[in-house]
């Protein structure tokens, strides 16, 4: 067992309670697991595997398989238990459980010491799945080899080719498509529609001119400052967003990645435990991106942060549930962060902002970070906070 600093165990046999298993959820219980392997764990999630989402867009390249982690080996590697359902919740909810200790679930009352929401965040149009509108959902299902394939198969699929959102994700899966469209021959054009007057807007500018460029060389459409309002009959329908106009073009297949939604966050103190009505609650804790720290530290919907988030939840709740109690407040910054641009280049930043990294030594740095995680499910904690 690792020694926890400003930890001494005040009870063995923890029962603690993660609601969610994505990064924060699972970054959180590998950590408990490290400092106090005999604590009972239960892990609640409706699905049945563990998505690594940051990877979905390499599955033009590789299986989905690749980037799906079964909860029963999670069970195994670390004695938790998974239980595969929903678990709705209000605020209402959580006073009613920070005073009863105990959740019930599908018939089942669960005791608990401490319990860890890391339900995540919605992803804007997650939902589509069908038809010829998708959102990041459908890649979650299906790999999207699969997806474009079975799709561009059918007679009348030869129009363009439409990915909304000029964020990171967006531009993730525009440059994969691209790449999986020139090797297999495929004649769609490709394109790309953004509200945004550039693309990557929350990074420095000279992530935005690499990218354009990018897509200019590649001969990939652009339409800036441009709302997607809908889809039909193979036809996009589109708005000016200086000057209202609408208009609509050809389009065979659209992939909407509009970011996420923090519909649910909770908020909570530095040390991460949630407050509701201005009242902390001691044993209840939240990480990840339905958490906003009232903190110096980031609450960008990344998953480094819900990483950071996950671990730094873990460790105060058995520091509270120890003898010192003396908690650590959540100071984390991003280090950096790269944006992949198909399967040999990228564009990033590293310690600071204006440090930036393009090409093949940017993927490099991508791959070592995505290992870094690998390494944490493996039970092989190598981040310094």
């Amino acid at each position: 067992m690792a020694v926890l600093p400003f930890y001494i165990s005040n009870k063995k046999n923890l029962k603690i309670v993660i609601v969610g298993g994505g990064y924060a959820g699972i970054a959180a219980l590998t950590t408990i697991a490290r400092y106090q392997p005999s604590a009972e764990i239960t892990l609640i999630d409706p699905k049945i595997d563990h998505i690594k989402i940051t990877h979905l867009h390499e599955t033009f390249r590789y299986p989905l398989t690749d980037f799906l982690i079964p909860f029963t080996n999670i069970e195994q590697e670390f004695g938790c238990r998974h239980l595969p359902l929903e678990l709705p919740f209000s605020e209402s909810t959580l006073l009613q459980w920070e005073r009863d200790k105990t959740i019930s679930i599908n018939n089942e009352s669960i005791p608990f010491d401490y319990l860890l929401i890391a339900s995540g965040a919605l992803n804007n149009n997650a939902d589509q799945g069908s038809g010829d509108v998708m959102g990041l959902n459908a890649f979650m299902k299906h790999p999207g080899s699969e997806i474009l394939s079975q799709f561009l198969s059918k007679p009348g699929t030869e129009a363009p080719i439409s990915v909304i959102g000029g964020g990171a994700t967006g531009i993730q899966f525009l440059f994969e498509i691209e790449h999986f469209l020139r090797y297999h021959k495929y004649k769609n054009k490709l394109r790309l529609i953004d509200s945004g007057d550039q693309v990557l807007k929350q990074f420095p500018d000279r992530f935005a001119r690499y990218v354009e460029a990018a897509m200019k060389n590649l001969n990939i459409e652009y339409y800036p400052t441009t709302y997607f309002r809908g889809q039909q009959h193979s036809q996009i329908r589109l708005e000016d967003k200086k000057t209202s106009h609408q208009f609509e073009l050809p389009s065979s297949l659209t992939f909407l990645f509009s970011g996420k939604s923090q519909g649910s966050v909770l908020k909570a103190n530095a040390f991460g435990q949630v407050i509701v009505d201005q009242q902390i609650l001691q044993h209840i804790f939240v990480a990840g991106d339905c958490a906003y720290y009232q903190s110096i530290g980031s609450n960008a919907l990344t998953a480094q942060s819900a990483v950071r988030k996950g671990k730094l939840a873990a460790r105060n709740l058995l520091r509270h549930s120890g003898l010192l109690k003396i908690l650590e407040p959540y100071l984390h910054r991003d280090i950096g962060y790269v944006v992949s641009l198909g399967p040999a280049d990228a564009i990033g930043w590293l310690a600071l902002e204006n440090n930036v990294v393009t090409g093949l030594a940017a993927y490099t740095i991508k791959e070592i970070v995505e290992a870094q995680y690998d390494l944490l499910l493996a039970g092989i904690d190598t981040y310094l906070l």
